[in-house]
C-alpha cells in the first residue's frame, strides 16, 4: 500500500500501522532537531554568539565549528558556548514530548545522527537509542585513544563565566584525566571515538532488527537527507523492501521519494512536522 493521498488520510492510515505495530524504529536526522525549534542560525543563534559573529563573521553553529582560530583559548572559549547552546540550555524540545508520548509505550528503538540529546530528555530510554555520531555533552582524547568518553557539563559550567573577549585562561584549556589534548566526541575523522557504550547500542540496535523483521515493523524516519544516507535512509528502504511486514514512514520536506524501487508499504510525508504530530494526537 503506498498511500499518496490527501493529508488526513494518510494520517489515519499512520495512525493505524502504529497501532498494528509490533515494533518501531525512529531513524531521526537534523530535519527533526530542527523543526522541533533547534534553530542553529536564527535569532537565538544571532543573539547568544553576537561577539563571535562580529570578531570571526560566523554565520551558524555547524560551520563555525570548523573555524580555524589562532589559539587555544579561543577555540575553547568557542567551544563552550556552543556545547552550552546546543546542548545543555535547551530544555525537551515539544514535538519530541510528543513522539515519545505516540510510542512510548510501543516496542521501540531509535538510531539518529543528532548530538543533541533530545531523545534522552523526551524521555525515551538510553538503552534504546543508538546515536552514531557522538554527543556534544562528550569529551574523547583528541588522538582517538584510549577509546573512552566523558562528560564535558562540569567543564562547561566552570568556564562559561571566565569567557572575556572570546576567550578563556590557558588553565581551562580541557584536557583528558591523564592531560591528553581532548576533541568533542562528534564524528568528523577517524579520530572519532566509538566507545563502549556506543558499541553496546550498536549491539542492541542489531538484536532488535534481528527481533522485528518477521514481526510487524514500522520505520519512522525523520528529517534524514542525504549527507549520510547510509545510516538511516538506505537502510530503512532495504529494511521497508526486504522484511515481509515491513512499512516505512518517511517525514521528509525535501526528499521524500524512496531511491530503492521496488518499496510497496510507504508513507510519505512533507507537511510540517508539527501539523503531522497534531493531527496524530487527535
Amino acid at each position: 500500500m503506498t498511500f499518496t493521498d490527501n493529508f488526513l488520510q494518510r494520517i489515519d492510515a499512520l495512525k493505524r500501522l502504529i497501532a498494528e505495530s509490533d515494533h518501531i524504529v525512529v531513524g531521526a536526522g537534523a530535519g527533526l532537531s530542527a523543526a522541533a525549534g533547534l534553530d542553529y542560525s536564527g535569532s537565538d543563534f544571532r543573539s547568544e554568539f553576537a561577539e563571535w559573529i562580529e570578531r570571526y563573521g560566523i554565520s551558524d553553529l555547524y560551520s563555525s565549528s570548523f573555524y580555524p582560530f589562532e589559539t587555544e583559548e579561543e577555540r575553547w572559549a568557542y567551544w563552550a558556548r556552543h556545547i552550552w547552546f546546543a546542548r545543555y540550555r535547551p530544555q525537551a524540545m515539544p514535538l519530541y514530548g510528543q513522539l515519545f508520548e505516540l510510542i512510548g509505550r510501543k516496542d521501540y528503538f531509535v538510531i539518529t545522527t543528532n548530538v543533541d540529546a533530545q531523545f534522552e530528555k523526551s524521555g525515551f530510554s538510553t538503552d534504546r537509542i543508538f546515536a552514531t555520531q557522538g554527543d556534544y555533552g562528550l569529551f574523547q582524547p583528541a588522538s582517538g585513544y584510549p577509546e573512552i568518553t566523558f562528560s564535558n557539563r562540569e567543564w562547561v559550567e566552570r568556564t562559561l563565566p571566565q569567557i572575556s573577549n572570546c576567550s578563556i585562561p590557558s588553565s581551562l584549556i580541557p584536557h583528558t584525566p591523564d592531560g591528553q589534548p581532548v576533541s568533542m566526541n562528534l564524528r568528523c575523522d577517524s579520530t572519532f571515538v566509538e566507545d563502549e557504550h556506543w558499541h553496546r547500542q550498536a549491539l542492541r540496535y542489531e538484536q532488535f532488527l534481528t527481533k522485528a523483521q518477521s514481526g510487524n515493523l514500522l520505520l519512522l524516519e525523520f528529517g534524514v537527507g542525504y549527507n549520510t544516507p547510509a545510516i538511516i535512509r538506505l537502510p530503512f528502504e532495504q529494511m521497508a523492501l526486504q522484511f515481509p511486514y515491513a512499512a516505512l514512514a518517511r517525514f521528509n520536506r525535501d526528499y521524500p521519494s524512496p531511491y530503492l524501487d521496488g518499496i510497496r508499504n510507504y508513507i510519505t510525508f512533507t507537511e510540517d512536522f508539527k501539523l503531522i504530530f497534531n493531527n496524530l494526537a487527535i
